[in-house]
């Protein structure tokens, strides 16, 4: 994606469980699949497959219309913060992007309401994408499936370092286990959940937090103090 001026830093938003109260994926299964999708699950948690495989797995077994899942959209709700969080990111040149594991379909349709009509606050959304049109559903992965060594169904590392060729400073935002190898490429990373749990096991620095308007109030801290530019070189994670 082009820009017409290097932003000061970079705001990766995960989409399931960060950006939506529910895991949209697991709602969607919870809903309209057969049971064998736990049996997936189970499976990539405990790493026999990456979530590419899991998740074209559980899709094959999803029996809904386009209008059951609309309707099903349309019940999802979103945290509260993310309007103001953009809109800070705005305001402060940081670009924000979606990447997630999850559906570009389900994704566009709930961004698009939540933000009535100001989606162009989000510079990109990088995630699986869904094709209705078939029977069942048809997954497709166009974010790095070929190279990722995971087999993630949309590489985040990969993502973020194609977004950001200028290598400014990077925040990540996110809740699962999905999200762990984000991190890796993340100059400050913002957990709850899984993702906490997993930082803490591991002795990652991250910022913990319950909802959007927590990582909106502690940018805005740290951008005051200036030390969000500064010091992050010290916070890289993983290096």
């Amino acid at each position: 994606m082009t820009h017409s001026h290097t932003p000061k830093a970079m705001l990766f938003l995960d989409f399931d469980g960060t950006i939506t109260r529910r895991d949209v994926v697991d709602v969607i299964l919870e809903t309209f699949a057969d049971q064998r999708w736990l049996t997936f699950e189970a499976d990539w948690r405990a790493g026999r497959i990456g979530s590419r495989d899991c998740l074209q797995a559980q899709m094959s077994v999803v029996k809904a219309t386009r209008r059951q899942l609309d309707a099903l959209l349309e019940s999802i709700e979103v945290d509260e913060g993310l309007t103001d969080l953009l809109e800070l990111t705005v305001a402060q040149k940081i670009s924000a992007h979606i990447i997630s594991d999850g559906f570009d379909y389900c994704i566009n349709q709930i961004v698009s309401r939540a933000l009535n009509g100001h989606a162009q606050l989000i510079k990109s959304v990088c995630a699986s994408h869904l094709v209705l049109r078939t029977h069942p559903c048809r997954t497709e992965f166009p974010y790095f499936h070929q190279s990722c060594g995971h087999g993630c169904a949309t590489c985040k590392p990969a993502v973020m370092r194609l977004l950001n060729p200028t290598n400014v400073p990077t925040v990540f935002v996110g809740d699962g286990l999905s999200d762990r190898y984000a991190i890796e490429s993340a100059d400050l990373v913002f957990a709850k959940n899984e993702l906490a749990r997993y930082c803490r096991a591991r002795s990652i620095f991250y910022a913990e937090y319950e909802n959007l308007a927590d990582v909106d109030r502690y940018l805005k801290r740290w951008l005051t103090a200036r030390s969000f530019l500064t010091d992050q070189r010290r916070r890289r994670v993983g290096a």
